[in-house]
């Protein structure tokens, strides 16, 4: 049986989250985009790819700060993460063409993370989000795309950076949309 969601349960920063429902959903937006950009994109520039990278980590980086805002809990995690991927994407833009071959060779293990993260996010939200099924999805799936990239030798690894890339930016996006529609049920019920 499933816990259902119930007004005493809704704090202060869920009722926030709320009335910002629109946050997410414009960032699955611009997320799908991007995605949409990446796939069309070749490898003919690697100095290109290691600035749209630098600029991934950079909307993720404020896209963790927003929700560590927020948030009423686990605050300094959100925080520190958004820190971290703003200034990954800045040495990013700076270093382009080092950016691209460093990123191939430790491809699998931030796909890894976001995995795993997108997991335990998804079993958080069981009780609650009706559709964290999909949000646990997109995690496996990361997480089969990081061993896969793990095994790719490096020139291998650019064509697979550039697709996974993309991938990684559509379920991104897929899963913002789907979270903002779900923020907005919880802000139905807070009314």
């Amino acid at each position: 049986m499933e816990a259902e969601v119930t007004e005493v349960e809704i704090d202060d920063s869920m009722a926030v989250m709320g009335k910002l429902w629109w946050v997410w959903l414009l960032a699955g937006i611009v997320w799908g985009l991007l995605s949409l950009a990446i796939l069309r994109m070749n490898t003919a520039s690697v100095t290109t790819w290691g600035v749209v990278i630098g600029i991934l980590f950079i909307l993720a980086g404020f896209q963790e700060i927003f929700v560590g805002a927020i948030s009423s809990s686990w605050k300094w995690v959100w925080m520190l993460i958004g820190i971290l991927f703003i200034f990954g994407g800045i040495i990013m833009i700076a270093y382009p063409n080092k950016t691209f071959v460093g990123f191939a060779e430790i491809l699998g293990w931030i796909f890894l993370v976001f995995g795993v993260v997108w997991i335990i996010e998804a079993v958080q939200q069981k009780g609650y989000n009706d559709l964290w099924w999909i949000l646990l999805i997109a995690g496996i799936l990361m997480v089969v795309l990081a061993f896969w990239s793990s095994a790719q030798f490096l020139t291998t690894k650019a064509y697979t950076l550039l697709l996974f890339s993309g991938i990684w930016a559509l379920l991104h996006g897929v899963t913002d949309i789907i979270k903002s529609f779900e923020i907005r049920k919880i802000k139905k019920m807070a009314a």
